[in-house]
Order: structure tokens, then C-alpha cells, then sequence
């Protein structure tokens, strides 16, 4: 994740890691909440299905998206 980039997108897959920028600074859990967001709105889910597990405070993070799989989410975000 890159927090300040000049828009939202998700950049794509690098071997296992799926690559995204946002816009949010990286204070009080802002980018955090963005990198939801982004990856709720892309993956077509709810954002409330959406949660980070891990990372909460660096640029690599470990997100749980619930009631998807991790072929359908990386085939939904762009292999």
C-alpha cells in the first residue's frame, strides 16, 4: 500500500500481494480505512466484509475479505 498517491486504484498483483495506492495520509487509521474501501468497492462486496488483520501500522498489511476466496478475489482484482 502507498498512502498519499494522487488517486485510488489498485495497481495489481505482485507474485502474492496485491499492490494498491491511496490517497489518505497514513494517520489515525485513515489509510487503513481507504485500503477497505478500495479493496470493498473493487472486490464488489460489502465493506463491512472487508477488514485488516494485520499491518494496522506499516505500509504491508494482511486483509480478510469474508465470504470470498482468494482464487475469485484475485481473478475480481485483476491477476
Amino acid at each position: 500500500m502507498q498512502p498519499r498517491a494522487s488517486r485510488d486504484h489498485v495497481v495489481g498483483w505482485r507474485e502474492d500481494t496485491l499492490r494498491l495506492r491511496v490517497t489518505a495520509p497514513p494517520l489515525d487509521d485513515r489509510a487503513n480505512d481507504a485500503v477497505v474501501l478500495l479493496i470493498a468497492r473493487a472486490a464488489g462486496v460489502p465493506r463491512s466484509a472487508v477488514r485488516v488483520v494485520g499491518g494496522e501500522r506499516g505500509r504491508d498489511k494482511l486483509v480478510r475479505v469474508a465470504g470470498v476466496t482468494a482464487a475469485r478475489l484475485r481473478d475480481t482484482l485483476g491477476a
